[in-house]
């Protein structure tokens, strides 16, 4: 080879090596600064889910999709380089879209801020006030929960006869998520329903089984008695009283026809069960059509719905127990129902309108002279 070929290949091969070493020098730096790179958003909020079984190639390419970032493979090679790619946590993000990919990344790893609400469910509310509840929190959704409260198999998973949740419920002050998926929380409030029942009839077992060999009871009659207690009884300490008078008026042969006659059933019956009769729609009508709408049930009882019969809660109409538990009762109220106070009391009237107590009578003719005393006396 001449000295001038030589000198020509050498001035190439120094001419590639050094445009080899600019490109690879534009492409590392490239890549150093990628990860402090702004991304040219608008510093909108992006909705991000990252699922369960997700792998980093498809996070990245969602990103990419979503306008949070640019040049997915970048994006997964740097996460490599970091050591991150398996860090990523599962949850629901919010990301601005003009964020770096170091910021991206590091929003990912660290995971979702778990927002919790504090929420307290009464005693004596129906299902679907502790759905408007949940709700109004944030919890979960009125209408899936009530879709779950009344499927059939979630009642039969839990041994539930009836057509509702309604009863097992229990009333506590609870800590949820906010967006909690609704089955979580139904289950978490059966399962606490369980606990206090289970402990109860453990520590009643002579009490259980005095009302289910009298009356032919189940549980299910057990709880749904305490739920109209529940309803009845302002004044913890009647509680007893109250369960032992409607006891008598199941049991006691000088009381015919056995018919609780309780309005709460009534307005149950008529407000919560899918299937409402004629009465019991006519009723909420004024209620619905209001403005604003207010909720069903809004009226006073009217002679229409004390004598509905299609009505299966109108315990004027029908004797013994309604269908079912017509609230969710607390403690207090089941252990009443469980353990009353042996009392031959049939009725009771409030002492005033908005009076806590009541005044008891073992004869029709006492208690209408008490209903003359206080009923009067306050209109």
């Amino acid at each position: 080879m001449s000295k001038r070929s030589f000198r020509t290949a050498l001035v190439v091969v120094v001419g590639s090596l050094i445009l080899v070493s600019a490109i690879a020098g534009y492409f590392i730096h490239r890549a150093l600064s990628y990860p402090g790179e702004v991304h040219a958003g608008t510093g909108r909020d992006v909705e991000i889910e990252i699922k369960t079984g997700m792998s980093f190639p498809s996070v990245a390419s969602m990103l990419s999709d979503k306008g949070v970032i640019e040049k997915p493979t970048w994006f997964r090679l740097y996460a490599m380089w970091e050591g991150d790619t398996t860090n990523v946590k599962t949850g629901k993000y919010l990301i601005k879209d003009n964020l770096t990919p170091r910021e991206v990344l590091a929003i990912l790893v660290a995971g979702v801020k778990e927002v919790t609400v504090k929420v307290t469910l009464p005693e004596g509310k129906s299902m679907l006030e502790y759905f408007e509840i949940l709700d109004g929190a944030r919890v979960a959704s009125g209408k899936e929960l009530e879709a779950i409260a009344r499927d059939k198999a979630f009642l039969g998973k839990h041994a539930i006869s009836g057509d509702s949740v309604d009863g097992y419920l229990f009333p506590d002050t609870y800590q949820f998520r906010v967006g909690e998926k609704p089955m979580v929380v139904m289950e978490r409030l059966v399962q606490r329903h369980q606990e206090v029942w289970n402990a109860l009839v453990a520590k009643h077992p002579k009490d259980a089984a005095k009302l289910k060999d009298k009356l032919g009871w189940t549980d299910r009659d057990i709880l749904t008695m305490a739920s109209i207690v529940e309803k009845e009884a302002v004044d913890p300490a009647e509680r007893p009283r109250i369960a032992q008078v409607f006891i008598n008026r199941l049991t006691s042969s000088s009381f015919k026809p056995h018919k609780l006659q309780t309005d709460p059933t009534i307005r149950y019956g008529c407000m919560v069960p899918v299937q409402k009769s004629g009465a019991c729609i006519a009723w909420n009508e004024p209620c619905l059509k209001a403005t604003p709408p207010k909720p069903m049930g809004c009226d006073r009882l009217h002679r229409a719905q004390l004598d509905d019969a299609d009505n299966p809660y109108n315990t004027y109409a029908h004797e013994g127990l309604p269908p079912g538990p017509i609230s969710n009762p607390g403690k207090a109220s089941i252990e009443a129902t469980l353990s009353p106070d042996g009392s031959d009391y049939f009725f009771f009237v409030a002492t005033s309108k908005n009076s806590r107590n009541h005044a008891f009578a073992k004869t029709a003719e006492e208690h209408e002279r008490n209903v003359k005393k206080y009923v009067s006396s306050d209109e």
